[in-house]
C-alpha cells in the first residue's frame, strides 16, 4: 500500500514536469522605454525588484522544477502586469503617477514578496534602500507632474 502511494506520487511529479511554464525570461523591448534612475536605484531595482517586474529575468534552478516553476508563473506573470520597469516609458503619465504614488507603500508592506526573499536574501531591502527607493519614487513623481 505505502509503495504503491509513492510510486504513483513520483509518477505524478515526473508527469507534472511536462507542463510548460511558458514564461519567457526575457522579452523582446526597445532600450528606450527603460526606467531612468540613478545608478544607485537601478542596482536595487536590478537586484530586488526585476525578477518579476521587468523584461529581463533570471530563472532560478528551481523554476523549472514544477510545481514551483508554476509558482514562479504567477508572480513572474503578477509582477509584470502590475509594473514593468523595462517598458516605464511606454505607460502614459497618468499610469506612471498611479504606479509611483503606490510604489512607496508597496515598498514597506510587501516588496519584495517573503516568499521570493526565502531562496534570494540577497534581494531583502535594508531600511536605508527603502528609504533611498521611497525618496527617488516621490522626486520622480514631482518630476513627472
Amino acid at each position: 500500500m505505502l509503495k504503491s502511494f509513492w510510486f504513483w506520487l513520483f509518477t505524478a511529479f515526473i508527469a507534472i514536469q511536462f507542463v510548460p511554464m511558458s514564461v519567457p525570461a526575457t522579452l523582446e523591448g526597445k532600450a528606450e522605454s527603460e526606467i531612468e534612475a540613478p545608478a544607485e536605484v537601478r542596482d536595487i531595482l536590478k537586484r530586488s525588484c526585476y525578477d518579476c517586474h521587468s523584461n529581463s529575468l533570471t530563472y532560478p534552478w528551481y523554476a523549472h522544477i514544477a510545481p514551483s516553476s508554476w509558482f514562479a508563473k504567477s508572480h513572474v506573470e503578477k509582477g509584470r502586469k502590475q509594473i514593468n520597469f523595462s517598458t516605464w516609458k511606454e505607460y502614459n503619465q497618468e499610469k506612471q503617477l498611479k504606479l509611483l504614488e503606490k510604489l512607496p507603500k508597496s515598498i514597506v508592506i510587501r516588496m519584495p514578496l517573503s516568499s521570493y526573499l526565502w531562496l534570494h536574501e540577497e534581494a531583502k531591502l535594508s531600511k536605508e534602500e527603502k528609504k533611498l527607493l521611497i525618496e527617488w519614487a516621490k522626486k520622480l513623481k514631482e518630476e513627472i507632474k
